[in-house]
């Protein structure tokens, strides 16, 4: 499996293991487990899937080449009519989109079926889930078809998605172009008899295009694949179709009629175990289910094929729960069925997106809706995404991206990035426009975009993450040990007594600190540097990366540390002490750090539960991610985390009384410019000095300034004025500092006498 496999769902399985650029986690919920089926394409299948590319790049510089000659554009390119241009490419993109799904799924046909045969002699029953099944092409075949013909399997391929396209939707027909009511549209142009006008470089284009791809070999379907190598009296077919075709003993095909009872028959012959294996779509399992029932002959665990997630999350959700039900014997084990090609994550990001909707509607826990099996680097068309594409096209139009140069890039995918006067353009091709043309490429060009690609997804979203601003609902906080240390209660409402809490909680981790040999292997396009100010080794990125947040462009590098990870802006690298060094000088320095570093972290968080939305905007903003904890021997809990500095300033913002303890007085002081009072005259009050914030003594004499300094304080002359400042900051104990005044006042008083 190449680096950076698509794996576009997040599976489970019993071993932490790394798939591609995802990682698998071990993960069960009501004893249901998750694995993945990736299939690698053959050298064959490759060279199919590179002819495929290269057909539909002809097809596609063809219909630029057709739309000029049929009059919508002009001889420069430039649309004259964009109602007209847009029509014909919408047709083209969404023909290019289904027959590439189509294509994939018959690609890895084989590697199912092969499961699926070891999953029967294990003793499992096959359960396989798609949503397409072909027939409305059957039947426009068989249409098209001379009584005499014989059928065959290069007839009921995806290809004739696109020769159907070709024929009905191509532009031969030559336009002419009128202005309605300030608007430029394209109109048929006929003759005199009232015919329309073939133009004949349009239609010897589209003669060139279906020679090129009538010359290339067909990929029957993956659900005809399944039946054809079982045999329909091994599989239950469940799927509402009319028609199939079926492979005789000697392996002719023929078409077989199927009456409307076929669905309850097919899934009553496999639920008491006459057939080990079912197919089933949306269209033939509404109200079913497939489950190993307590009152069900077959009470073999299923093994739950998810071979085509389809558009909709909630049927592809809805499909796994027929094998899981109450009343079961066992629960099934599910198989999420992939490629190594990194198009195909073209087909599950608009599943992802819509679990991520999804996820809002169940109670908003995300995971919940998506069952584990995406994640939020998953969805191709969030707010992140879509961040990330932009700075991606940055970086290729500029020549930073190493996967392709920008001329190549154009070639291929026919996308303009930039203008005449070599400006980025202000209006980018969306993501959906990106993805599509992607899935078109060559492989090897694919897999180099989408690891480029997704790369930026993930430091995007890893980003958000740390900063909090990822929105992922309610999560569930995890961690090796979560203790609460702390808990007080912050407000209550006047009206109805609900109490608003601040909950303290260690949360101690395991750290995971790789080798040098390890990090430079999963980092291996990042650069071994030292930094000779710090001594301290890292990776950084060879060349910055483009990053927009929220319309702000910067140039950044990731900087990868044994502690972690973090961007640093190109200016202050250009501006720092880092350097490229050798491997070695890079695994000594970094093996050494990563030795002494902790066995385990422990972090201090604060939890604000209860009541929150009456004071919501008195809560510091920053981090607004929702937790559910768990502390050891507590009940669960659910609030809204917030720092330690946030925390201090809420009990500052909610204190009634006087402050009476060091601590108090601290807190009181850092959120609020109001005096804290020490006793005999002494104040404590937060100064902006210089533009630092100091914590002054006001009130103080001659006498107890003296006092004052032997206790730790400092004096400054400030425009002519003597003033007395308590120490705080890293490495300071301010509150043992003020200890020594608080409570002993008097006795300072009485020295200064």
């Amino acid at each position: 499996m190449e680096a950076g496999g698509v794996a576009a769902m997040e599976v489970v399985a019993r071993d932490l293991k790394t798939l591609g650029l995802y990682t698998a986690r071990a993960l069960s919920f009501d004893g249901v487990e998750y694995d993945v089926l990736e299939h690698a394409l053959t050298p064959a299948q490759i060279e199919i899937y590179n002819a495929y590319a290269a057909a539909f790049r002809t097809i596609h510089q063809n219909l630029e080449a057709a739309l000029t000659a049929t009059g919508v554009n002009d001889a420069s390119g430039e649309t004259n009519a964009s109602a007209a241009k847009a029509s014909a490419k919408s047709r083209f993109e969404s023909t290019k989109q289904r027959f590439f799904n189509h294509l994939l799924m018959g690609m890895k046909a084989p590697s199912v079926i092969e499961a699926i045969g070891a999953d029967r002699a294990a003793g499992y029953a096959c359960v396989v889930q798609v949503v397409s099944t072909g027939e409305s092409l059957l039947k426009r075949r068989l249409e098209a078809m001379d009584p005499e013909d014989e059928l065959v399997e290069g007839a009921l391929t995806p290809r004739d998605y696109v020769l159907s396209y070709l024929e009905q939707a191509f532009p031969i027909h030559a336009q002419k172009l009128v202005e309605i009511d300030g608007n430029i549209v394209a109109e048929p142009l006929r003759d005199a008899d009232g015919q329309l006008v073939v133009s004949r470089e349009a239609l010897q284009l589209r003669e060139e295009a279906m020679v090129e791809l009538m010359s290339l070999a067909p990929i029957p379907s993956a659900l005809d694949q399944i039946i054809w190598a079982f045999g329909d009296e091994t599989v239950a077919e469940v799927t509402g179709r009319s028609i199939r075709p079926l492979k005789s003993s000697d392996g002719a095909l023929y078409i077989e009629k199927r009456a409307a009872s076929s669905n309850s028959s097919e899934t009553a012959a496999f639920m008491d175990g006459e057939k080990d294996i079912l197919i089933f779509s949306d269209a033939g399992g509404t109200g079913r289910s497939y489950h190993a029932a307590e009152t069900a002959k077959n009470q073999k665990r299923r093994r739950h094929y998810l071979l085509e997630p389809g558009w909709r999350a909630d049927a592809a959700i809805q499909g796994l729960g027929r094998t899981h039900r109450s009343a079961q014997v066992s629960a099934p084990f599910f198989r999420v069925c992939t490629s190594d090609v990194h198009g195909e994550k073209r087909f599950t990001s608009t599943i992802a997106r819509r679990l991520d909707q999804l996820g809002a509607l169940t109670k908003g826990q995300r995971e919940t809706g998506a069952q584990g099996m995406f994640r939020s680097e998953d969805n191709l068309e969030s707010p992140i995404a879509r961040a990330a594409l932009r700075g991606y096209y940055a970086d290729i139009a500029t020549g930073r991206a190493v996967a392709m140069n920008y001329e190549t890039f154009t070639d291929w995918t026919a996308l303009r990035l930039i203008d005449k006067d070599g400006v980025l353009l202000e209006d980018l091709p969306p993501i959906q426009r990106f993805l599509n043309r992607v899935l078109a490429l060559p492989i090897h060009m694919q897999n180099a975009l989408f690891e480029e690609f997704t790369a930026r997804i993930s430091d995007q979203t890893e980003r958000a993450r740390a900063a909090g601003t990822l929105e992922l609902g309610i999560e569930t906080l995890r961690g090796e040990r979560i203790e609460q240390v702390s808990a007080e209660d912050l407000w209550t409402c006047p009206k109805s007594g609900a109490v608003t809490r601040i909950i303290g909680l260690d949360v101690t981790d395991p750290v995971h600190v790789l080798s040098a040999d390890a990090a430079l292997d999963r980092h291996s396009g990042k650069v071994p540097m030292v930094n000779r100010a710090s001594g301290r080794a890292a990776l950084l990125s060879a060349r910055p990366m483009q990053f927009y947040d929220e319309d702000i462009v910067t140039l950044m590098r990731k900087v990868v540390r044994p502690t972690g990870s973090s961007y640093l802006d190109e200016t202050r690298f250009e501006a720092s002490a880092w350097e490229e060094i050798g491997k070695g000088e890079f695994r000594r320095l970094w093996d050494g750090e990563a030795d002494g570093l902790p066995k385990t972290t422990t972090k201090r968080l604060y939890l604000l539960t209860g009541l929150l939305l009456p004071i919501w905007k008195d809560i510091p903003s920053g981090n607004e991610r929702i937790y559910r904890v768990t502390p050891a021997s507590r009940a669960s809990m659910i609030g809204r985390t917030v720092s330690e500095d946030g925390a201090a300033a809420l009990r500052a913002r909610f204190m009634v009384e006087a402050p009476t303890s060091v601590e108090d007085m601290l807190t009181a002081v850092r959120r609020s410019t109001k005096p804290v009072d020490l006793g005999r005259g002494l104040s404590l009050v937060r100064r902006r000095v210089a533009g630092d914030v100091r914590f002054e003594i006001e009130g103080a004499d001659r006498g107890a300034i003296d006092g004052l300094k032997a206790a730790g304080f400092f004096t400054e002359i400030i425009a002519f004025q003597l003033r007395v400042f308590l120490p705080h900051g890293d490495g300071v104990d301010s509150a043992a500092i003020l200890k020594r005044i608080v409570g002993e006042t008097s006795d300072v008083a009485d020295r200064a006498a």
